[in-house]
């Protein structure tokens, strides 16, 4: 018997959130005639709508709940939606780094449909007036510490995420993580005072790439032995590879096209894929058939909405990536004020970027150092006509040229003075490209020297007072 614990997401107040997902499950495991038994199905009741509530609160909540289940084999598979995964996510983390508090039971199987795994370009409006609004008129609070980790950006969220990247691959262990993203908002639930609900490359709440695990971790510094200590080498690390599907025409919530509530056979067919699967060899085919359907998928990205008596409205489903950009210096010094720069061709101008590769900008509100760019890959890369479907004679988009190589400038705020910073760029003739992965999100780090002077620290030999409140900056100390 394998036992199966669903887990809701944020702001959830009722049961009803899993729609006929686990009857659903149940009924097509056991006509399909699969050796997986989901007879012991278990709906998780969690409080995220409580601002006092924290991650680490729901963690420690959740492993307590998990020694009330029955298990055979000490072990479970896990099906979450949205903020559960992420939530899982870190129940693993404590449970590996903290042996001795948290349960032993194993995790086998964790399927996360539309999970937040980077966070949520809601996550800020939902802090914020609208937010507080729409949760005094449901009498419930928004449950701001867990929106604090949900933002993007956040210090919570990048560490789980560079733990993962950095860290072993759990398929190894036999343990299977699976991402399940619907491709598209759906477009009667959009909210018109918020854009987000309708963005292209989300689910209406998470983006495509910010739910992928399939993320990289990129370092710009200027390198120990550079000649010119303003230019900056890059360092990419990429994350063990993980499974991810894109469930086509599912958005994030709603019964009609909701990847968990609708239970639409297409997604229960997908999950019970994941399910089956039982060694390392079983995953790596199935990350391999994702990869190739996702693939289908992207060459059939035309979507036309219907606007009623007018002409359709055209969306153009372009993979998109997700930048997320922290900038320090080498003491670990957030660079607040300072400007980042993408830059494209020979000349590394950013005037000479592809129009419209710029989706949205979003600085973490706690760490304003921090800004996620979300990005049009297609155009970064250069893409293929696209032709109309009504009529492929007919054009949507014209091709589109790359205009690399791509590379990156730093504008300090503080170009002078006792301790400063200078303006650095990537190396000349570098190409940035592996930055933009399509529906994945890159973490960067932009690592400035800092300039400390040797005014900061002086010896003298003139026993007289000496007035030293004007101090000439000097050479820089190496």
């Amino acid at each position: 018997m394998t036992t199966l614990v669903f887990v809701h997401g944020w702001s959830v107040t009722s049961t009803a959130t899993y729609g006929r997902m686990p009857q659903a499950l149940q009924q097509r495991a056991a006509a399909a005639g699969l050796p997986i038994e989901l007879r012991d199905l278990w709906l998780s009741e969690y409080v995220s709508f409580d601002d006092r509530v924290t991650m680490g609160d729901l963690v420690r909540a959740f492993d307590h709940a998990l020694r009330d289940l029955h298990l055979t084999d000490a072990s479970f598979a896990c099906i979450t939606h949205s903020t559960g995964g992420p939530l899982v996510r870190e129940w693993l983390r404590a449970q590996r780094d903290r042996p001795g508090r948290y349960s032993t039971i194993r995790l086998s199987h964790l399927v996360m449909l539309a999970p937040a795994n980077f966070g949520s370009a809601l996550a800020q409006l939902g802090k914020g007036m609208l937010g507080r609004f729409k949760a005094w008129f449901d009498g419930v609070e928004p449950g701001e510490r867990i929106l604090d980790w949900l933002e993007l950006g956040s210090p919570e969220s990048l560490s789980l995420n560079l733990d993962h990247i950095h860290g072993d691959d759990p398929a190894r262990h036999g343990q299977y993580l699976f991402v399940l993203a619907g491709d598209r908002p759906d477009r009667k639930l959009y909210d018109h005072l918020n854009s987000y609900t309708g963005e292209d490359g989300s689910d209406g709440v998470v983006r495509i790439a910010a739910a992928n695990l399939n993320a990289s971790h990129a370092v710009l510094a200027a390198p120990q032995s550079a000649a010119a200590a303003d230019t900056l080498a890059l360092n990419l690390m990429r994350a063990p590879r993980s499974a991810f599907k894109l469930v086509a025409s599912a958005a994030h919530s709603g019964e009609q096209h909701g990847i968990l509530a609708s239970a639409a056979a297409a997604t229960v067919e997908t999950i019970l894929r994941c399910l089956a699967v039982r060694s390392a060899g079983d995953y790596t085919a199935l990350c391999d058939a994702f990869a190739a359907e996702n693939a289908e998928r992207d060459a059939g990205k035309v979507e036309l909405e219907p606007a009623g008596p007018f002409a359709p409205r055209v969306h153009i489903h372009d993979p998109r990536s997700l930048l997320i950009v922290r900038l320090a210096d080498e003491a670990g010094e957030p660079l607040r004020g300072a400007g980042f720069l993408l830059t494209a061709g020979a000349a590394a101008d950013p005037d000479l970027m592809p129009q419209g590769f710029l989706l949205d900008r979003q600085a973490n509100a706690r760490s304003a150092a921090t800004i996620s760019l979300f990005l049009n890959r297609a155009l970064l890369a250069g893409d293929a006509r696209v032709p109309d479907p009504r009529n492929t004679r007919k054009t949507l988009r014209a091709a589109a040229a790359d205009h690399r190589p791509y590379g990156a400038r730093v504008q300090p705020g503080d170009l002078g003075g006792l301790v400063h910073h200078g303006l650095a760029d990537s190396a000349a003739g570098e190409d940035l490209i592996a930055l933009f992965g399509p529906h994945e999100t890159t973490v960067l780090d932009v690592v400035l020297p800092r300039k400390v002077h040797e005014g900061v620290f002086r010896l003298t030999r003139q026993l007289a007072p000496e007035d030293f409140s004007r101090p000439q900056p000097g050479a820089v100390v190496p």
